[in-house]
């Protein structure tokens, strides 16, 4: 998906608008060179697919042009999980930006360009990065709420969460408890994906969505 520093450039520009225009809080990013992960709370239930397009008829296009090359980037649908923020927002978080270093690419977070640690972690100005009121909560004010979501990193080994977030991203399955999962499958009157493994987690309201 992406050659060359330029090419993440131009992504984050086109993510930064399309969220903007359609309504996506970005919490947490990374940009792989053969994936994306985003953790965003949408304003409406079509505001994640509308983001997405956004960039995807801009970006394809400047890929093929810029690189001679043609057709999609793509193997298919974006696949997307709803997360019960009062349990797994911070996992997520942390998940998502520590994806450069469980590859190897990076010694730590800090390191990798191309992600939100830096502005979640060190305050550096990002204009895709919302804070989410949880991140908010981690402090009084901003050398606090940093210094506090960098104790999350310390001593990072292997998160015990790791595997049921992989699981829900590729099932589609809500990333929380059964009861979680239950009053999302009462509201949209399907199921979604599988059951959630793990430990028992308590409900939460707030509801994000990891991709």
């Amino acid at each position: 998906m992406f050659y060359e520093d330029p090419d993440y450039r131009v992504y984050l520009e086109w993510l930064e608008e399309g969220a903007k225009r359609y309504g996506c809080a970005v919490h947490a990013y990374v940009l792989m060179t053969n994936h994306v992960h985003l953790l965003a709370t949408p304003q409406e239930s079509d505001s994640i697919s509308r983001m997405l397009q956004y960039v995807g008829r801009r970006y394809v296009p400047y890929v093929n042009h810029t690189y001679g090359r043609s057709g999609t980037l793509w193997e298919g649908r974006f696949k997307a999980s709803p997360v019960d923020a009062s349990e797994y927002l911070l996992a997520c978080y942390r998940y998502i930006e520590m994806n450069p270093v469980r590859a190897g690419m990076v010694e730590t977070p800090r390191g990798y360009r191309w992600s939100s640690y830096r502005a979640n972690a060190q305050g550096t100005a990002d204009p895709v990065v919302s804070p989410h009121d949880m991140y908010l909560g981690l402090g009084t004010d901003e050398p606090q709420r940093r210094a506090a979501y960098r104790a999350l990193f310390r001593g990072y080994v292997e998160d015990p969460d790791m595997e049921d977030i992989r699981a829900c991203l590729q099932t589609g399955t809500p990333l929380g408890n059964d009861r979680f999962r239950t009053e999302i499958e009462r509201t949209l009157q399907v199921k979604v994906g599988q059951a959630t493994r793990g430990r028992p987690k308590k409900v939460g309201r707030n509801e994000q969505k990891a991709l």
